[in-house]
């Protein structure tokens, strides 16, 4: 359910570009993303990190595309947050000595601490891979077919690194208990 409500403006980002133009897309994908903040605090819950950059990436890169009548902006706008997401797990853990994934997952599963590190690390090239993937599509590819791959591509390419890492990691994986 997370993932889908992660998912939630790309979804409408979608549907309003097959319905519309890129720019109510945009302005779509910006309100959705300020609902799904506003839905979260409404909730009780905390906005974290990754909601808030994301919110202000699509804000930025958004309203740039709508001011400016220039597409291009928020054709960039994931590669930029996927870039940033790789430098950030890259940053906290060499400066730091802060593995995010390991913040992100400890409470469901316990591994060795270099497990964890080559995680971050798969993470971290992932991230820069699809932003890599993403600036491609932008660039070379119709605006119909960078928004398939933007909702259908990156979707796909998650799942299979999701299972993909499930796999490579259950071997080392010990559930805790979460009552």
């Amino acid at each position: 359910m997370k993932f889908l409500f992660d998912m939630f403006p790309v979804i409408l980002f979608f549907v309003a570009y097959k319905m519309f133009d890129i720019y109510v897309a945009t302005a779509v994908a910006i309100a959705a993303t300020l609902a799904q903040m506003a839905w979260t605090k409404f909730k009780g819950r905390k906005i974290d990190n990754t909601m808030i950059t994301s919110a202000v990436i699509i804000v930025v890169f958004g309203g740039a595309t709508l001011f400016l009548h220039d597409e291009s902006y928020i054709k960039i706008k994931p590669t930029v947050l996927y870039w940033l997401f790789s430098i950030g797990l890259v940053v906290a853990n060499v400066f730091f000595k802060k593995n995010l994934v390991r913040g992100l997952m400890e409470h469901q599963i316990s591994m060795p601490d270099r497990i964890w590190d080559k995680l971050n690390l798969a993470w971290a090239i992932f991230f820069a891979l699809l932003g890599a993937l993403n600036l491609y599509f932008a660039l070379n590819f119709s605006t119909d077919t960078w928004v398939d791959f933007k909702l259908f591509g990156t979707m796909g390419l998650m799942f299979l690194f999701f299972v993909g890492q499930a796999f490579a990691l259950d071997k080392h994986m010990t559930a805790k208990d979460t009552d």
